[in-house]
């Protein structure tokens, strides 16, 4: 007489692990992405020393340099730069860059009487082909 064995295998699904571990990884580079463009916003803030207007300003009492319309604001006290923020969304897939500045919008698209001195569309622009990278090196593995 012949004997049949059956043997059962059962595969571990590790789909779930594997989905897990591309997640995190996908919110480190939009944690990432986010911050290269928080930090690039506040650099062209600091560094940036356009000659434009100057004038007097109050509380705290200083001289003001203005950038010219078209290139980042200049600072002079820091509050601007300070106030640039990443928040990241609840599911960390995705994230803003923004000013709480109360005058943030006004320098960022300018005004009837002032041109605009953007300083976050700007950043986001010069990182994007960083960031695509990062994606495409997440997607490589």
């Amino acid at each position: 007489m012949n004997r049949l064995g059956v043997t059962v295998v059962r595969r571990k699904n590790r789909s779930a692990k594997v989905l897990q571990q591309y997640t995190s990884q996908l919110q480190q580079v939009v944690a990432r992405g986010a911050n290269m463009v928080r930090n690039t916003a506040v650099e062209s803030i600091q560094a940036h020393n356009s000659t434009g207007r100057t004038y007097r300003k109050y509380n705290p009492n200083r001289i003001h340099v203005a950038s010219l319309a078209g290139n980042p604001p200049n600072t002079d006290t820091g509050y601007l730069a300070s106030n640039v923020h990443v928040v990241i969304d609840p599911d960390r897939l995705g994230a803003s860059v923004e000013s709480r500045a109360e005058y943030s919008a006004h320098l960022e698209f300018g005004t009837s009487k002032m041109g605009a001195r953007p300083f976050l569309q700007p950043a986001l622009e010069e990182n994007k082909p960083k960031i695509r990278a990062l994606y495409k090196k997440l997607r490589a593995r």
